[in-house]
């Protein structure tokens, strides 16, 4: 009878246990991220993984990595496994990888109910900030109009003409390329510049090259400049580098010209009409 009895504690107990383990794998919440290390540099791979608890067919995940100043950094779309997992590998580096400080990656699966983010630190691009001026050793060239010339260097072609374009807030450049080359110049402040709106923090040009968008480029900022080095091809005929600001005394001068010519046209009328008034 004790024998009887001692079996079936242990299989009560076998049973109960079996129960109460919670099947591998399996998340209470809708959805988790993870990223492999709390903290990156320059140039690491940063492994994303997460898990979600219900699979929704046909639908992604979507991922977005903001940066420390609030900027968004990449985006992307990431399938669900049949094991309810997703993953991906961001690389660090490039012009949108500047600030240095605590980044966030955010992920959406379906709706705002399916949501989460981690983050980490990352030590920022060493191009970032005040740094030993990088001025390209060669000529220079005056942005007309502005009082300003910028310096230059540059392989495999040669560069035509500058010019501002105040209305899209970027300097065009137009080159003769005879080969793939490099352009190197040093854009003082006071010409253009780029800033995060409502913030002294720079933000980065948008640079086009023959129309399309070059979004790998090297920048140094300091204090009085920044020095961009863009990539060109064979046979590209023009650059162009948009800001947020770009010579803003050409708007002052044009709008003084304006009125200094307004008030002289009001003063020679008002002494021609005097003029021929007959007095008696």
């Amino acid at each position: 009878m004790k024998a009887h009895f001692t079996v079936f504690a242990l299989s009560a107990i076998l049973i109960a246990s079996i129960g109460m383990s919670p099947a591998f794998g399996q998340i209470d919440i809708p959805i988790v991220v993870t990223t492999d290390k709390a903290a990156y540099g320059q140039g690491d791979t940063i492994l994303v993984s997460g898990e979600v608890r219900d699979l929704l067919s046909g639908v992604p995940i979507s991922l977005q990595v903001i940066a420390a100043n609030g900027n968004l950094v990449t985006i992307q779309q990431l399938d669900v496994g049949s094991d309810k997992k997703f993953s991906s590998e961001l690389t660090t580096g490039g012009p949108l990888w500047k600030s240095e400080g605590t980044y966030t990656i955010k992920v959406l699966y379906g709706s705002q109910s399916r949501t989460a983010e981690v983050t980490f630190d990352f030590g920022g691009s060493p191009t970032t900030g005040p740094s030993t001026p990088s001025t390209p050793s060669g000529p220079s060239i005056e942005v007309p109009g502005s009082g300003f010339s910028v310096s230059y260097s540059i392989t495999g072609g040669s560069i035509l003409s500058i010019e501002a374009d105040v209305d899209a807030n970027s300097l065009i450049i137009t080159i003769s390329a005879t080969d793939d080359g490099e352009l190197k110049i040093t854009l003082p402040r006071g010409i253009i510049d780029s800033k995060i709106l409502d913030s002294a923090e720079d933000d980065e040009f948008f640079v086009l090259v023959d129309g399309e968008e070059v979004p790998d480029f090297e920048e140094i900022a300091t204090p009085t400049d920044r020095t961009l080095t863009i990539q060109f091809q064979a046979g590209s005929e023009e650059i162009e580098i948009i800001g947020t600001m770009v010579v803003p005394e050409f708007g002052t001068i044009a709008a003084l010209i304006l009125a200094v010519a307004i008030i002289s046209i009001v003063v020679v009328s008002a002494r021609s009409r005097l003029s021929i008034i007959p007095r008696y």
